[in-house]
This record gives C-alpha cells, sequence and structure tokens, in this order.
C-alpha cells in the first residue's frame, strides 16, 4: 500500500502501513503527564500547541510521539463515553478535521484507536464545524442499521487559535433511531455539554496518571487492520459528499426557519427574485479554513449572490485565523476591489479555521469605502433579522396593547452587548444569559424551549456569528442568511412587511423608514452602544493568580473602595448611581451582591445603574477555558470610545492590583 492523497487538495491523508507510535520511540508516562500539563480541557474544546517544534504558529504537520499517546487517550476516553451510552462495537463514529496541518496526523492516530477498540470511523477529512454537525443530526436520526448511521462525532481543531495548536470537540447521539436521537430539546449534532463531558475528562485524566497507557495506546494502533484503514481513507471523499447534501438541506431549514420544503422554497425564491432584481455580491475571504471545502459558493449562488473567493484553498493562511481586527483588512480591500468592479458587491466575510463563525465587513457608500462591522454588531444585526423573520412568519404576534402573545426569548452569553436587551424590548421578548462557551448557550436555550419559549436565535455577541434554530453551532451562512433576509425580504405585493420594516415600526422609527433603505441604514438603526472587541490585546489580561475565586474575592474589596471613591466622576460621566454584580456558571447568570467569588472560574458581570436603577453600562471579567488568560470588557450605552477606554482601564487596573494583592499578602507557615 502507498500513502493516500486527499482527491480534492493533494494532501496525504494517512499512510497504512506506517504505525505512527513506534516502540522505540515510546515516551514515558512522564513525558505523557508533561505533555498533557498544557492541554485546556473544556466543554467549548480541548486544545494545546500540538506541532512538533512547539511553536504556536508552526506550520509542522507531526506530533511528539508523546501528543500521539494523548490522542490515543482521547479516543480511548470518547470510546467509554460512547459504551456507557450502550453503543456497542462496530457503531459508526464521523471524524473530520479543520485545515490545520497537524490534523492529518491527529485524525489518523485517532482512527487507528477507535478502530482496535472496535469502532467504525467515518473519515471525512477536513470539513468545517457547522458541516460535520450537521451531517451527524442527519445521521443520529436515521435507523440503527441504516449505512449512514452514526453514534456521534470527534471534530479535530482548535477553533480561532493559531494554527500550532489543535484539539477536539466531541458529539455523541443520546437515546435511539429517528425523532427520539434528534433530541427533544433539539441539541442533536452539537457539542457534549458541560455536565456529559466532565466524566469524559475524567476518564482522560485517569488515563493519563497510568503509567500502562503509551504501550496501551501503541498497541491499539497495532491492531487496527492495514486494509481496512486504506478503506476508510480511500472513503473520505465518498462521506464528504455525503455530508455537503445534508449541510446544503439543513442551511435551507436554518435559514428559512421553515421545516417543510414547499414553505423553504418560497422564502428562497423570494430571495432570489429580489437578488436578482437588486443585484448583491459578498466577498467570501476564506483564509484557508475548512470552509474552502464546504458548500458557500453553491449555496449563495442558489440564491442569486454573487461571490468572489479569495484565499480559497485550505492551509492558505493569509493572517491570523481570529477573525476581528486586523483580519479582517484583506477583506476590506477585495471588497472595496470587487465594488470598484461592480457596484452589486456590498459585503463580505472571513471565518475562523473550523468555519463556524464568520465576522463581516460591507461597503460604506456615504464613505466610499469599506468598513468592518463589530462582532457585537454582526449578532445583533442576526437577531433583528431574525426576530423580525418570526414576526413576518406569524410565530411571533401581538395583542392590541402591543404585548407579545408566544414566550420568545434570546439566548447570549454573559459578554454579550446589552443592545440586544435593548433590540428584545422593542420586539417584547425575553432575554437569557450564560457563562461564555457555546455548549452553555445552546444548553440554555434547549431548557428554555422544554419551558415552552421559542428560541430561534442564540449566540455569543462577544465572539461575532450566531445559532439559528435548528442548528446548535455558529455559522457564516447563517449569519449571511440573516443579513441577506435584511435586504432581500422588503414589502411584498400581497401587504407582507419586510423585515427592516418590521424591526423599524416595533422600534417607534417607522417615520425613519425609506423603501430604498441599504445596508448602512440597518446599522445605524440598532441600539447605540460601545463595546470592547475581547480580541484586542488590551482585553486580556495575564494575570499570576490561578485561583479565579481568590482573586475575585480581593477584586470585590478593591471594587468596594473605587467605588465609594469614583462615584462622584461616574456619576457626572455616566450618570451611574448604583451597581449589581452578577455570576455566569455553566447554563445560568444569577445575583451575587458582593460576594464576586461565587463566580469562580466563571463570568463576573458588574452592571453599572443610573438613579432609576436602569443598566447604562457593564465590566466584565472571565478567566478563557481554552486559553491562559483572563479577557475583560467594558460595554456602555450611547458612549464614545473614549468612555468604553476608561472603563476598560479602571476594570484592568482593578484586576491587576487583586492579582498583585497575592504577592503582598503574608504567608503562614
Amino acid at each position: 500500500m502507498a500513502l493516500i492523497t486527499h482527491p480534492a487538495t493533494g494532501f496525504i491523508v494517512g499512510d497504512p502501513d506506517t504505525i505512527p507510535l513506534r516502540k522505540e520511540s515510546l515516551p514515558s508516562s512522564e513525558q505523557v503527564r508533561s505533555a498533557a500539563a498544557s492541554l485546556i480541557l473544556s466543554a467549548s474544546g480541548w486544545r494545546k500547541v500540538f506541532a512538533a517544534d512547539g511553536d504556536d504558529d508552526s506550520a509542522a504537520s507531526s506530533l511528539k510521539p508523546a501528543d500521539l499517546v494523548l490522542v490515543g487517550a482521547a479516543a480511548m476516553a470518547f470510546a467509554e463515553l460512547l459504551r456507557g451510552r450502550g453503543r456497542p462495537k462496530g457503531s459508526a463514529v464521523l471524524i473530520g478535521l479543520d485545515s490545520r496541518p497537524t490534523g492529518p496526523a491527529i485524525a489518523d492516530a485517532m482512527i487507528r484507536v477507535l478502530m482496535g477498540l472496535g469502532f467504525e470511523p467515518r473519515h471525512l477529512f477536513i470539513v468545517a464545524a457547522p458541516e460535520i454537525m450537521a451531517y451527524a443530526r442527519r445521521a443520529a436520526s436515521l435507523p440503527v442499521g441504516h449505512e449512514e448511521r452514526a453514534e456521534g462525532f470527534c471534530y479535530i481543531t482548535a477553533s480561532h487559535n493559531p494554527q500550532g495548536y489543535n484539539g477536539f470537540k466531541f458529539g455523541a447521539v443520546e437515546g435511539g433511531a429517528g425523532e427520539a436521537a434528534r433530541g427533544a430539546d433539539g441539541r442533536a449534532g452539537g457539542v457534549l455539554s458541560a455536565t456529559e463531558i466532565e466524566p469524559m475528562i475524567a476518564g482522560f485524566r485517569a488515563l493519563v496518571a497510568d503509567p500502562r497507557l503509551p504501550e496501551r495506546v501503541r498497541a491499539l494502533m497495532e491492531t487496527a487492520d492495514r486494509r481496512s484503514l486504506a478503506r476508510i481513507y480511500a472513503a473520505c471523499s465518498g462521506w464528504k459528499r455525503r455530508s455537503a447534501s445534508a449541510y446544503t438541506l439543513f442551511s435551507h431549514e436554518v435559514i428559512t426557519g421553515r421545516a417543510g420544503l414547499e414553505e423553504q422554497e418560497a422564502i428562497l425564491d423570494e430571495m432570489a427574485r429580489a437578488a436578482e432584481t437588486r443585484r448583491l455580491g459578498v466577498v467570501a475571504d476564506l483564509n484557508g479554513s475548512a470552509r474552502c471545502l464546504s458548500i458557500d459558493r453553491d449555496f449563495l449562488s442558489g440564491i442569486g449572490v454573487g461571490v468572489v473567493a479569495v484565499n480559497d484553498r485550505p492551509r492558505a493562511f493569509a493572517h491570523r485565523i481570529v477573525p476581528e481586527g486586523e483580519s479582517l483588512d484583506q477583506c476590506r480591500a477585495e471588497l472595496e476591489k470587487a465594488h470598484d468592479a461592480d457596484r452589486a458587491f456590498l459585503a463580505g466575510y472571513v471565518p475562523d479555521c473550523d468555519g463556524d463563525r464568520g465576522n463581516l465587513v460591507w461597503f460604506d457608500e456615504s464613505a466610499g469605502r469599506a468598513r468592518q462591522i463589530d462582532a457585537q454588531e454582526v449578532f445583533a444585526l442576526c437577531c433583528v433579522a431574525e426576530l423580525a423573520q418570526l414576526v413576518r412568519n406569524g410565530d411571533l404576534s401581538y395583542d392590541e396593547a402591543g404585548n407579545a402573545r408566544q414566550k420568545v426569548a434570546v439566548v447570549i452569553n454573559d459578554a454579550t452587548s446589552m443592545r440586544i436587551n435593548a433590540l428584545a424590548r422593542a420586539f417584547d421578548v425575553d432575554v437569557y444569559r450564560a457563562e461564555t462557551g457555546e455548549a452553555n448557550v445552546v444548553g440554555l436555550a434547549a431548557s428554555l424551549r422544554g419551558r415552552g419559549y421559542i428560541v430561534r436565535i442564540l449566540g455569543e455577541g462577544s465572539n461575532g456569528g450566531n445559532i439559528t434554530q435548528p442548528s446548535v453551532v455558529r455559522d457564516p451562512l447563517a449569519t449571511l442568511g440573516a443579513l441577506l433576509k435584511l435586504l432581500l425580504l422588503r414589502d411584498g405585493a400581497e401587504g407582507d412587511e419586510g423585515l427592516f420594516r418590521i424591526w423599524m415600526r416595533l422600534s417607534n422609527r417607522q417615520s425613519e423608514y425609506r423603501p430604498d433603505f441599504g445596508l448602512g441604514d440597518i446599522l445605524r438603526s440598532l441600539p447605540s452602544y460601545v463595546t470592547t472587541s475581547i480580541f484586542e490585546e488590551r482585553a486580556l489580561l495575564r494575570l499570576r493568580e490561578t485561583d479565579h475565586a481568590a482573586l475575585k474575592a480581593r477584586y470585590a474589596e478593591i471594587f468596594a473602595k473605587e467605588w465609594a471613591a469614583r462615584l462622584p466622576e461616574l456619576t457626572r460621566r455616566f450618570g451611574v448611581r448604583s451597581w449589581e454584580a452578577f455570576a455566569a456558571t455553566g447554563e445560568r447568570e444569577f445575583r451575587v451582591g458582593a460576594d464576586f467569588a461565587a463566580a469562580g472560574r466563571g463570568g463576573l458581570r458588574i452592571v453599572l445603574q443610573d438613579e432609576a436603577e436602569r443598566p447604562r453600562a457593564f465590566l466584565w471579567a472571565r478567566g478563557s477555558g481554552t486559553e491562559p488568560v483572563m479577557r475583560i470588557m467594558a460595554d456602555i450605552e450611547g458612549g464614545s470610545r473614549e468612555d468604553e477606554e476608561y472603563l476598560l482601564a479602571w476594570q484592568s487596573s482593578m484586576l491587576r492590583a487583586a492579582d498583585l494583592a497575592e504577592e503582598r499578602a503574608p504567608r503562614l507557615g
């Protein structure tokens, strides 16, 4: 047998004849434990630098032997979770990866171990996260014994981290086939929740502590049948075609908000007709991501939208992976170039490496240049679109007093701007917050649906992108779909209101509406807030203290003194008279008073209120679950950038003082 390459890219998928973990290079158990020390384990993802040279921005494709053992341990822990759910030997598991160079080596090790444990891996190779999750949802809904039935997935990714990092996201089916497998709470196809993954993390740690682990992993890799392994690698393209088909059909449902094919077709046809009349074009800076091999171009062109794609070969990373700030500069330049050639091109997007979110740029006609849209504004645009579509579709209606007849909610993370609360008031819908982490907002949304709420849209405004029902993951196509719906679903011949008109009417600005509106008008209609981007360098604190509860306890003492000293200035500058603190842990946010330590490793949000106890701003802090930093931000209504900088600097100084207070504290013994 020879090396097997991927037909669409030419990349090496694997070498069935060469076992990656050889006896002569087997690491010691101490080396494995040392390698595991830097591995961050959370529901949001497991990740570390896997590149063999240890460089976090490395393009190296190989792994150290100790890291190969860690991959094997992850596969063993996942297999144990599947067995605990009654999944027998021979059960199929989907394997996919983003476009990082170490992905194939990690997948190869994981596939061999899963085969050695009796599971049937189905390898999709490079695939966008929303695509493999859409396919996992479909595969879980099929009867046991169906050729496409699968019991879960392992997605190899480190999301927005630099390319030298890599890691895992896991999903598994609850219940039996058909509707039961979809899950009544609508979570099928998503990653394991924090509660679900805790025992898997415990099992993984127990494996790492086992001195026999390196030999156990090597033995499992040797058990994998070479011919079966070759068949798995050769079948990549076939499984990828099936996933693309499932993702296309699923995206129709997500964007239209309708399960019936006829209803979907009616909405998509309306968008296509409007696109043909108005002519719209989008620039896709795919930045070497997994979306290079996904459905983006076909999907957008299918609804009449022109597409210009750049950096559209996997691993062609032209700039930082995280789609924030300077990472959007090339897309802005490409949009200006495309607009000069054809005025139909009005927007562009940049996804991250696994393609589960994409932030936007737009062409500002009044300024004659392209601008980026802040991540918080991107999410706000999506909320306006999806809530207005609920109204247009008749899923959200109002009585004569203007009160919503249905229970509708938007679910957000604790670091999302209060502009979402402001726009939700216009629609008379509720807002619920969870701790930062996609699994947390998905879990809270599922819980609210179980209580009778319609939760059409959820997400993490601080990270950009949106999760639109029935999806359980952020998706650039859902983001673009929301934007396109605002622009294309206008007043109909039969009296249907357009989405933007609905928003302007419900926010009491009907007099400002004009039929020939553009994207600039939509952006200017959003509630006015200034918010820190949590991916700016000034929003990252590298602190010595690792006990976040202790740090927040000292922070509470410092804040109390600072509040008393600064209150006159805060009142004069912001109209602030009081405060209230909230902690976000897992799927809930709750009041904590002065007990900031109650937030533990979760989010802490201090809301600054005016004389009428109406929120005017907030300060937020949380230790990252996937990076060794503490993220901070400030959010203020109607403020200036200088106001936001003042609040953020104040927040930073208090946390740094709390960190230094630990060093100055006397030590006992």
